[in-house]
């Protein structure tokens, strides 16, 4: 399972704090967990869509990068935060 956690924008976008997904080979890294992200339809779709910036860690770490994913991981979704 992975844990899923949404913050800020994100949250209120699709609603929720957190969720568990099943591990499969169709969600196994960072780049398919988004296009699963994607495929779940509105809002899903809208908070994800390629044009949105959104920021994600795996563990507690930021990647920006395609990254693995095993069973247990958690993942936060989060919009960029700007400084002033």
């Amino acid at each position: 399972m992975l844990k899923v956690c949404y913050f800020a924008k994100v949250r209120e976008g699709v609603g929720i704090d957190e969720e568990l997904l099943v591990m499969s080979e169709v969600i196994n890294d960072t780049d398919r967990l988004l296009d699963y992200m994607r495929s779940r339809g509105k809002p899903w779709n809208q908070v994800f869509s390629q044009g949105n910036k959104i920021l994600l860690a795996v563990n507690h770490e930021l990647s920006n990068t395609c990254r693995g994913l095993e069973d247990g991981d958690e993942v936060g979704f989060f919009p960029p935060v700007t400084g002033g």
